[in-house]
């Protein structure tokens, strides 16, 4: 352990419930459960950088109103075989774009060998290397950046980190406070190998220095606005 980059992430992490909004994505406590459909909608819904309170929890609550409450999909293979223009998956997600992702996305992951879909979209989160996403059968999709690549596999459960704004805010940070470190948010890949080398170098996981990373720079009410959605009871 790294008592510099320790000291320096105590006093941002103090008063944050770090662990607890990691285990809620560890656990699937969030407000689509474990339903691997939901998960992947959200993701997609990520693709075009909208923010989730007005942008992706709306879409994903349409979606989940017009197709998996009425039972319209129930499996990353009914997901897969939908018309891109059918008019409900328009009317859910809008942009061309992301319908297109959520339909790829499905028909990849609907392919694998696991028995449940569930535990297809977990295998593959776990496998998937994020040093080369663009050759990954998800992150090979037109659409899908590392942002979007790195917070399914959160959805999933798995622990890591994603280059959004906030975890980039929070690396500049820390860089500026450590005499000396190889933090570096000039890109997404390297933000994402700065996140790992603290994970490495103390006692917070990648997910909980991305949920630290999201606690600090996102605005208050926003903030609550989520944890709210989410059924999430902090402090």
């Amino acid at each position: 352990m790294n008592q510099a980059v320790q000291s320096v992430l105590n006093r941002y992490a103090e008063g944050v419930p770090t662990g607890d909004l990691a285990a809620d994505f560890r656990e699937h406590r969030r407000w689509n459960g474990d339903d691997p459909c939901l998960l992947l909608a959200e993701a997609t819904a990520s693709t075009t950088g909208q923010r989730f309170v007005g942008g992706i929890e709306p879409a994903v609550s349409r979606f989940r109103e017009s197709f998996v409450t009425t039972d319209r999909v129930s499996s990353f293979a009914d997901l897969a075989a939908l018309d891109l223009e059918d008019d409900e998956l328009v009317a859910a997600f809008g942009a061309r774009r992301k319908r297109h992702v959520l339909r790829e996305a499905a028909g990849a992951l609907a392919g694998r060998p696991e028995t449940d879909d569930l535990g297809a979209l977990f295998a593959w989160a776990s496998d998937a290397d994020h040093y080369r996403y663009d050759a990954d059968p998800l992150g090979s999709i037109a659409g899908v950046g590392p942002s979007s690549f790195q917070y399914l596999r959160q959805l999933a459960g798995v622990e890591t980190i994603k280059p959004d704004p906030t975890v980039v805010r929070l690396i500049d940070a820390l860089d500026d406070d450590l005499e000396s470190s190889p933090l570096d948010a000039t890109t997404a890949l390297r933000t994402i190998a700065s996140g790992e080398w603290l994970a490495i170098t103390s006692s917070y996981t990648a997910l909980e220095i991305d949920r630290l990373a999201w606690w600090l720079f996102t605005d208050a009410a926003d903030r609550e606005a989520v944890l709210d959605i989410h059924g999430t009871t902090v402090g």
